[in-house]
């Protein structure tokens, strides 16, 4: 993986130089023997299909839904506005895709690698992301509604304001995590890492928590009206004590009810 990484950045330098200047002078002719030993460029004009490389090539605002492109390559590659739904994206590379608007509604992605993608109002609702890596991503204000989420890896992303209602998260990571403001109505967190996570202002009212690991998440204003909390691990008392909860809901054995509960009326920006 070292070697292909340094190729495609030997491949990006070469293109960057531009070959109008290695036609010039004794000097150039080295770097132009270097550039030519290069791999070539990830083929954009290529159609898609399985182990496509379209590694920096521009696909935005494209009508692909239901392609297979299981395995490809798409590292930095823009798919902004792009529909991708119904599209097979198994165990393919998406680093640092660009996916702002673009809609993977029940696209394939389980074992994808999503490691630092970035993109608002993605549309990931009933896709398959099992075991799929989203570490480090930033996917604020996108769906993953219906989505089987199951093992997937959150740790240190940022999606904030995004909707995982019903989602099945079992066993998934989202660990020191950017969770503020997300809606998990339905969704199935047994197993799930919640471990030093920022939950401030989520909506997670009437979930069912499980064995869940709250170990020092922020839960500043979260709205807990009817969550069952009684199984999770690490909560503890300050933390439930500037979260939002009422008479329904449960805790786990040796922490009390806060006094402000039910918390009152906040304004909330939009």
């Amino acid at each position: 993986m070292k070697a292909a990484s340094k190729q495609r950045s030997a491949r990006l330098a070469c293109r960057r130089l531009g070959w109008w200047r290695l036609r010039t002078g004794a000097i150039c002719a080295g770097i132009f023997a270097a550039c030519s030993a290069v791999p070539a460029m990830a083929a954009c004009g290529d159609e898609p299909g399985p182990q496509v490389d379209w590694s920096e090539c521009e696909k935005a605002r494209l009508m692909m839904s239901k392609s297979d492109l299981s395995g490809g390559v798409f590292v930095e590659t823009f798919f902004t506005a792009t529909d991708l739904r119904g599209s097979n994206f198994a165990g393919a590379d998406l680093t640092r895709a660009e996916l702002s608007m673009a809609s993977l509604a029940g696209a394939k992605l389980a074992g994808a690698k999503l490691e630092k993608a970035v993109g608002s109002r993605v549309d990931f609702s009933g896709a398959d992301l099992r075991e799929a890596n989203l570490m480090a991503a930033e996917l604020s204000r996108s769906s993953f509604a219906e989505a089987d989420l199951s093992g997937a890896v959150f740790q240190d992303s940022e999606m904030n304001r995004s909707d995982f209602s019903g989602a099945n998260l079992s066993g998934a990571d989202m660990s020191r995590a950017e969770l503020a403001r997300i809606v998990m109505s339905g969704a199935k967190l047994a197993g799930v890492s919640f471990s030093y996570s920022n939950l401030s202002r989520a909506d997670l009212r009437d979930v069912l928590f499980g064995d869940a690991d709250m170990t020092g998440a922020y839960l500043f204003l979260t709205q807990l009206a009817g969550a069952d909390l009684s199984g999770t691990t690490g909560l503890t008392q300050a933390q439930l004590d500037i979260a939002c909860g009422d008479n329904a809901t449960k805790l786990p054995a040796g922490i009390a009810m806060p006094q402000r509960w039910p918390c009152p009326d906040y304004d909330d920006d939009p």
